[in-house]
């Protein structure tokens, strides 16, 4: 899938997206902060131990300077981490927070139409994405947005929070469309790239080879272009992996999508977080040196926050460089319900603990979703200090 962004400067950035899709506000940190941010008294700097750099050291760290699980205990007991969802007869209204904006602009406008026009699937409606909107119309930014899936519109996998359409035997892949995308993307002009796909177990290589073609060819017509691509966890097979890998792109991001514990009643049954936590490693493993990994989370899916903190600490652990977290939205009343709506308070905590533990960036809010608006920005400029290191 896409995004097609304009910009009020001459660039802009289309972005090809995986069905659960998560927003980057573009907010990077630079110093430690009290936990609170009701709190108006300043914060007090605390001088970081020498620690190692290992998951005991990072431990000794957050102990003395980050948010802690008492801090997430203190939020609950003073009803600051989340908002309650009502009763199935009986349901609460939605936070401010949580509010969606209505499409419309002509930005939404032209790039709808355009879609239409060229008969192509976007995640933004096939998912439900709460965004869609402001992606499409601009929002405040002036970005505007629209997702487009690659290896077709329909999924092989039934997870509960996702309302993109499934089958055990979908459609069989447009050979042609790596090309089409490639030529389409290069001659909009674009220079960050995202590109996703359903879920395709019905594939002997799961459309690990679709990825890999579609990335080749784009490199191939431009070569400059910075290229993520969201993918699938190809049931765990390092061939899949490593062809993914390999293929020239320059971000390898693969959801999680919840806590370690929830897996099994988040995600389809083929989805696990063992699988999913391997295949960041080899991708880690397989792909060039400077290569990033990223993957993205959902809450209010009735998670604890140290389950949060130990799931962040093993994908930490495996190597992953960004994280992001979202708040889950249900797409419809036949999917897994919201079970609390996390406060921005409570985000803005798991972004701060997540810089600590050594991510090199996280997004974390209400709205977050994995690959939205700016964030894609601070990624790219990531990427290029790491070429102009490396070639000093």
């Amino acid at each position: 899938m896409f995004f097609v962004r304009s910009f009020k400067s001459s660039k802009s950035i289309l972005q090809i997206h995986h069905h659960q899709s998560l927003p980057l506000p573009l907010e990077i940190p630079i110093s430690l902060r009290s936990l609170s941010s009701s709190s108006s008294s300043p914060s007090v700097q605390t001088p970081k131990p020498e620690s190692p750099q290992t998951l005991a050291g990072l431990r000794e760290r957050l102990a003395v300077e980050s948010p802690s699980l008492s801090d997430f205990s203190r939020l609950r007991e003073n009803d600051e981490y989340s908002i309650e969802v009502g009763t199935k007869k009986n349901p609460l209204p939605k936070p401010k927070w949580m509010k969606e904006s209505i499409p419309g602009g002509s930005k939404y406008t032209k790039i709808k139409n355009k879609l239409r026009e060229l008969k192509l699937h976007t995640v933004c409606e096939e998912a439900r994405c709460p965004n869609l909107g402001e992606c499409w119309s601009g929002g405040e930014t002036g970005t505007a947005t629209a997702t487009i899936m690659i290896l077709g519109d329909t999924c092989t996998r039934g997870c509960r929070f996702c309302n993109v359409k499934t089958s055990r035997t979908p459609p069989p892949p447009d050979p042609n469309e790596p090309t089409n995308v490639a030529e389409a993307i290069a001659s909009w002009g674009l220079d960050y790239v995202v590109i996703t796909s359903v879920d395709r177990d019905d594939l002997s290589d799961q459309g690990s080879g679709h990825f890999a073609e579609t990335v080749q060819k784009l490199k191939t017509l431009k070569p400059d272009m910075l290229i993520e691509a969201l993918v699938p966890d190809f049931r765990g097979d390092p061939g899949c992996v490593e062809k993914v890998s390999k293929s020239g792109l320059n971000v390898f991001a693969h959801n999680i999508e919840t806590v370690e514990e929830l897996q099994i009643a988040v995600r389809d049954h083929r989805a696990n977080f063992k699988q999913s936590i391997e295949v960041l490693k080899m991708a880690k493993d397989y792909a060039p040196a400077g290569t990033l990994t990223k993957t993205s989370i959902m809450l209010g899916c009735g998670e604890t926050p140290d389950q949060v903190v130990r799931t962040m600490e093993k994908v930490r652990a495996a190597g992953v460089d960004v994280m992001t977290f979202g708040q889950y939205m249900r797409p419809s009343k036949r999917h897994m319900p919201v079970s609390e709506y996390v406060t921005p308070e409570a985000f803005d905590n798991y972004r701060i603990l997540g810089m600590d533990m050594g991510f090199r960036y996280v997004a974390s809010g209400p709205m977050v979703r994995s690959s939205y608006k700016a964030g894609e920005f601070y990624i790219k400029s990531m990427i290029e200090a790491d070429r102009s290191i490396s070639s000093s």
